[in-house]
């Protein structure tokens, strides 16, 4: 028994943005990351002691840098879904129906 049975005829779709945009990923993770971690560095390391306004700023920059991370795996995520979805189509095994007992099927009339 085959686990994946291909349906025959059946003609593969042509990949379109969804194989740019994944090669893409890897770029855009380390510009999005790249972005916001940057200037945490700068105010992180460039004073001894870090004001209010400065642990805001770092908070905030941290709740843009999970944000692109969480995005960047979304579209991930929806690429591969749109990869599988284009690939061939399967066949799933025939599975046999029990024999039928017309009795229970019949309803009174009322």
């Amino acid at each position: 028994m085959k686990y994946f049975n291909k349906l025959p005829g059946f003609i593969k779709t042509p990949s379109g943005l969804e194989w740019i945009l994944f090669k893409k990923i890897p770029l855009i993770f380390s510009i999005g990351t790249a972005i916001p971690f940057i200037p945490m560095l700068f105010i992180y390391f460039g004073s001894d002691s870090l004001s209010r306004d400065q642990q805001q700023i770092i908070y905030q920059l941290l709740g843009v840098l999970f944000s692109v991370w969480f995005f960047v795996g979304a579209i991930a995520i929806g690429c591969i879904v749109v990869m599988i979805m284009k690939g061939p189509a399967y066949v799933a095994d025939p599975y046999e129906l029990p024999s039928e007992n017309k009795k229970l099927e019949q309803h009174p009339h009322l």
